[in-house]
């Protein structure tokens, strides 16, 4: 069998569909000697990384397309990523790897057999398995230093190149920040976001980021742009922006992306992801699609995001390309191997630089650079616009629901929280499982389920839900689908299978997998770890505190060598290891209470627990000291860190600073 696994947004994917499985004489090939499957690996993620395994085993990289060559009965034999047609850049030709496979297959069965055993015993052996681990602050410490030995303290983010963005590890070391006081955290956090919101990894006229940089510079990106890591990204600005201003330049004034005077880096950042995901990406019956594709056809390498000279000069006036060719770096050579007149658009200088340069006032710099940078948008728009998926995959709903919301609070939106809520009902109505032991479906309208992600993610925004509404119907659901996620989906070690324990499936689909690592989503262990924790904090029930503390013992061993891609099982770690506070906001619903709550949410301060209580409403789920609190004066908002408790206040400035400064030394 020949498996081809690919995604709607994957340009090579695209590449190789054109060259290969389009040609007619290699469809001859494929139809005469192979039973050919092809699996998209959105919609069938469980499918993906059994066999992306396999292959990394088999060459030591993966990605998409992923092409396995396997037996009858599944078990991977060769394989590899992106095959050109012929041989090219040290890859042999696809037609050549198809004939000389089969006539392997059909000459030497029993090196083929051994070949496809080999891989399946070292899949199933113990290497790679979680380490377990006693819970100790000390993960957290060792956790943070992993980290930040691979930060690039030049540009900002962790590794080299290929350099992805790592929003878990972000929120981690911002929650290190804050208990810690260590300002490398902080600079970390800063330089990582700062670098990024600058770089071409971020659309500077659409919005949203990237999927990742191939450079270390996060100048050139690939296009393609993912629900998940936009969802990521808009909850880690939104806590940087709250907690971290923009770094101050020399004469006290914040620099910005547009104007210097504003300190508005981070705000740009989150207000045009906001308008990207509104514009584009949301279904108005709620909803979020889940991708927007890299390119309009093969040969295209993001031409509709990059620019020539030649194509901005007629669009705009002599002053405002002046302007925009300094701020993005627009010149007659480019960053694009393919076309090398094609520019990435990406921050080189600052407003107050050019008008520095220029000797011009701010605000006219300011003024050139939005009106030219609005052309530039209206034309890119008369392009041919990549493709956008419209599917509605659950995990990755409930990711940007968590986003939004946290937005929505931030930004004062009103109309992104409706549309979040509308999102989550949504999922409930049309991609539930009619059966409550299956959970979630892994799409609206899809009739595959029992994906852990799906579960783990979704009660993770229901939570997120009944914080922004007190409604006690999305806490309910975030207890029923935890509830069924520990019955049915642990594993042997004590982890969480990806699948249902009783989940079975032809070749590789019968593997055990308990994922650890993000990638490239959030580990769903990890989730699970924090929704266990979150649970435990709203509920007051040691139930929770007890699945949290046996399910993180399975994995504490790794946390540290994971290092960025343990950061979701290290921010679960955090939950289970650092006091917890409470936010109690009592008062009827009204505007005073809401504005009180919407303060309450947007201040950042890590493993935050927020309760709205009407008068008269049980407080049997509070903690005994904030219980005895309560003296029913509303609306008044109650701060208690671990098992200190600050005095009541009643004013939104005064939330704000006790939950910024309480229980915080004056360094931090």
């Amino acid at each position: 069998m020949l498996l081809d696994i690919g995604a709607v947004w994957c340009h090579w994917c695209h590449v190789m569909d054109h060259e290969s499985y389009e040609d007619a004489k290699t469809a001859e090939i494929l139809n005469r000697d192979w039973i050919c499957i092809k699996v998209d690996r959105d919609e069938r993620p469980d499918v993906d990384v059994r066999y992306q395994r396999a292959i990394q085993a088999l060459t030591g990289q993966g990605g998409w397309p992923l092409t396995g060559f396997l037996t009858a009965d599944g078990e991977v034999f060769y394989g590899g990523t992106y095959f050109p047609p012929d041989a090219r850049w040290g890859r042999p030709g696809f037609r050549t790897v198809l004939l000389s496979l089969a006539k392997l297959y059909r000459e030497s069965p029993d090196r083929v057999k051994a070949q496809a055993q080999e891989i399946t015993r070292h899949l199933t052996s113990s290497a790679g398995a979680p380490k377990a681990g006693s819970l100790a602050e000390q993960l957290l410490d060792d956790g943070a230093r992993a980290m930040a030995r691979l930060y690039d303290s030049r540009n900002g983010g962790f590794g080299n190149q290929p350099k992805f963005p790592h929003p878990g590890a972000c929120e981690f070391l911002l929650a290190r920040w804050f208990d810690s006081g260590d300002p490398q955290y902080r600079d970390i956090v800063r330089g990582t976001l700062t670098g990024m919101a600058n770089g071409g990894i971020r659309d500077h006229l659409g919005g949203g980021f990237h999927r990742y940089s191939t450079d270390a510079r996060w100048i050139v990106p690939h296009f393609e742009k993912m629900l998940y890591d936009n969802s990521e990204l808009l909850r880690t600005y939104v806590a940087a922006a709250s907690l971290l201003p923009p770094p101050a330049s020399p004469d006290g004034r914040s620099r910005s992306q547009t104007v210097d005077d504003d300190g508005a880096l981070y705000r740009d950042v989150i207000e045009s992801l906001v308008s990207w995901i509104t514009d584009v990406m949301s279904d108005p019956a709620g909803g979020y699609y889940a991708s927007q594709d890299a390119d309009v056809g093969p040969a295209d390498d993001g031409d509709y995001f990059t620019w020539t000279l030649d194509e901005v000069r007629p669009l705009v006036t002599a002053e405002e390309l002046d302007v925009l060719a300094r701020h993005y770096d627009i010149d007659e050579a480019g960053e694009m191997h393919h076309n090398p007149q094609k520019n990435v658009l990406w921050i080189n200088k600052t407003v107050g630089q050019i008008a520095s340069a220029l000797n011009k006032d701010e605000r006219q710099i300011a003024r050139l650079l939005e009106s030219g940078r609005m052309k530039l948008q209206d034309a890119r728009c008369a392009r041919p616009t990549p493709f956008i998926d419209q599917t509605l995959y659950t995990a990755w709903n409930a990711m940007m629901v968590s986003g939004v919301l946290a937005a929505a609070a931030w930004l004062d939106r009103s109309d992104l929280e409706d549309h979040a809520l509308a999102t989550l009902a949504r999922l409930f109505d049309h991609a539930a499982d009619p059966n409550p032991s299956r959970g979630m479906r892994h799409a609206v309208g899809s009739t595959v389920g029992d994906i852990l992600d799906d579960q783990v993610q979704t009660a993770n925004a229901c939570l997120d839900a009944y914080e922004a509404t007190g409604s006690h119907r999305w806490l309910d659901r975030a207890i029923d689908l935890s509830n069924m996620v520990w019955d049915h989906y642990r594993a042997d070690n004590g982890g969480l299978s990806d699948r249902p324990r009783d989940t079975g499936g032809e070749g590789f689909l019968d593997q055990e997998i308990v994922p650890a690592q993000d990638s490239p989503t959030p580990s769903p262990n990890g989730v699970a770890g924090i929704v266990f924790g979150r649970l435990a904090g709203l509920t007051d029930d040691d139930r929770w505190r007890e699945r949290r503390d046996a399910l993180l013992g399975v994995f504490a061993g790794s946390t540290a060598e994971l290092s960025v891609f343990g950061a979701t099982m290290l921010r679960a770690l955090d939950w289970a290891l650092l006091p917890l506070t409470h936010v109690v906001v009592v008062g009827h619903d009204e505007p005073t209470t809401r504005e009180l709550l919407r303060t309450a949410r947007s201040v950042y301060r890590p493993r935050k627990a927020i309760h709205w209580l009407r008068p008269g409403d049980s407080a049997d789920a509070l903690p005994t000291p904030l219980r005895a609190m309560l003296d029913g004066t509303a609306p008044q908002v109650y701060v208690c860190a671990g098992t200190q408790c600050a005095p009541p206040v009643a004013t939104v400035q005064d939330v704000a600073a006790t939950l910024r400064q309480f229980h915080r030394s004056a360094s931090q």
